[in-house]
């Protein structure tokens, strides 16, 4: 890399919450990207194994967790350390929503990279299915911004996905218009009716988020050991709530076990099953055709919303909008023995880090389907071996993840005031200049692949000839 740009500089604290994988990850670009105090720069975790790297940059750790009932006596000296302050909340079980609220009030940025509640949410029994799911989870945030429009800028869901996916979108719409020769004005950032409009008028019926994670290990997973390449606790509660997706006007159908939502924007649905046991039928320009889990994501639901077409009050277009996750082999196999465990964790939990993956690359990207020129794929490959030359403390999931919250730090320290926003509603070009010298090739690939192509055929399916991108079609039954 030649010498890092430092985009701006922050007269205030750094306060990162969390430090796993992509706070670790996280550190060394702030450190590049920024100008900052260092006696203003803070970590809290309440483990404090990689404490060691916090003592060789200098950078104060505070080894306590973030809890409900203490959360703002412990925030608020922190925040308030003289300038404008900046919340960098990487962590899990911390209420991405009082902490956010509480930082718009202390008048410090703030950005996530999930909303994510206070701990037991995710393994409630007591509660309805729906008021699990990820809608649930962003209406409350939507609804805070209803309540309290404009004011200090928190960016909220913003890593590699949900986040850099939703300016790969638009970047997608982009090439895909140019591809097809539609001379269209590219829509300002802000004009999402725009997009959306464009969206439409280019014929797209749905997008996956289609990933492929192909990072192993130098030794095999052991048994009763879960292994991932990223947060083991953030996959875990993600994959056991239910599937859900956006979901689009082209659909004729729904499963039996499937639900239509009737919380805030109704722009998805989802499934009485775990997102992390539910299978559907992808596209990625390493493997091809595969398998991936539908595991739920606040993009599934924001892209969905973000792109949906109202005339009158009636929503007359939307896309559906899912991920389609296939994790590294050793996730898994670790997905395969928990669930034979009844859900049960293993008893032990461990990340793949940079220096023990022997080869691999994750490749992220959308897919877009169902235009005149079938489906077309966007996205990041980056290798563990272009990882390891650009930032230290990460493997390639962990980079595409800690450059977007660089992306959205950047963002929002030009755009102060710009109240609650998610990456759809951020400047996409913008955010991806500053990203894109971390993602590896950032390529864009068709395919005339469907659905309906490759299939066994030894079985009967109910599947729609008619019409290859129905979602009866890509769940694998």
């Amino acid at each position: 890399m030649t010498a890092p740009t430092v985009h701006a500089r922050i007269d205030g604290p750094i306060v990162m919450i969390g430090f796993g994988s992509i706070g670790r990850g996280t550190l060394p670009l702030i450190e590049r990207h920024f100008e900052f105090d260092r006696s203003k720069f803070v970590v809290i975790d309440p483990d404090d194994r990689d404490r060691a790297i916090l003592d060789r940059h200098g950078v104060r750790f505070i080894h306590e967790a973030v809890t409900r009932e203490g959360y703002r006596e412990l925030l608020t000296p922190l925040l308030t350390g003289g300038g404008r302050g900046f919340c960098v909340n990487l962590s899990v079980d911390t209420s991405s929503l009082d902490i956010m609220r509480l930082c718009r009030e202390l008048g410090a940025l703030y950005i996530d990279t999930v909303v994510e509640p206070w701990p037991g949410f995710y393994f409630d029994r007591s509660i309805h299915p729906e008021a699990r799911t990820n809608n649930a989870l962003r209406a409350t945030i939507r609804a805070e911004k209803a309540a309290r429009p404009g004011g200090t800028t928190a960016v909220s869901c913003c890593g590699a996905n949900p986040g850099m996916v939703s300016w790969f979108v638009k970047q997608a719409l982009v090439n895909l218009a140019a591809d097809t020769g539609r001379r269209v004005a590219t829509p300002a950032a802000a004009d999402q009716s725009g997009w959306a409009r464009l969206m439409r008028d280019l014929g797209v019926k749905g997008i996956h988020i289609a990933e492929r994670d192909t990072q192993r290990s130098r030794r095999p997973k052991p048994p009763n050991v879960f292994v991932n390449t990223w947060s083991v606790e953030g996959f875990l509660s993600e994959g056991m709530q239910p599937a859900e997706l956006g979901w689009g006007t082209h659909e004729k159908w729904l499963p039996d076990n499937g639900r239509l939502q009737t919380i805030g924007s109704r722009a998805g649905a989802y499934l009485l099953q775990p997102g992390a046991n539910t299978r559907v039928r992808s596209w990625c320009p390493t493997p091809g055709p595969q398998y991936g889990f539908l595991v739920t994501h606040n993009e599934s639901i924001s892209i969905a919303d973000s792109f949906t077409v109202r005339e009158g009050g009636d929503v007359v277009y939307r896309p559906t909008c899912h991920y389609a996750y296939h994790p590294a082999d050793d996730a898994v196999l670790s997905l395969h023995e928990l669930f034979g465990r009844a859900g049960v964790r293993q008893d032990k939990i461990h990340i793949l880090d940079e220096t023990e993956i022997v080869d691999g690359i994750d490749e992220l990207g959308v897919l877009l389907y169902g235009h005149e020129k079938n489906a077309y794929w966007y996205g990041s490959r980056l290798s563990i071996e272009e990882t390891r030359d650009l930032a230290p403390y990460q493997n390639a999931t962990g980079l595409q993840v800690s450059s977007a919250v660089l992306a959205g730090m950047v963002w929002a320290l030009e755009n102060p005031a710009a109240g609650i926003v998610e990456a759809d509603e951020m400047d996409f070009q913008r955010c991806l200049e500053v990203q894109r010298p971390y993602l590896g090739p950032v390529t864009g690939h068709y395919t005339d692949w469907t659905p309906l192509a490759d299939r066994p055929g030894f079985f009967p399916e109910p599947i729609d000839a008619d019409d290859p991108w129905q979602f009866r079609n890509v769940l694998v039954h």
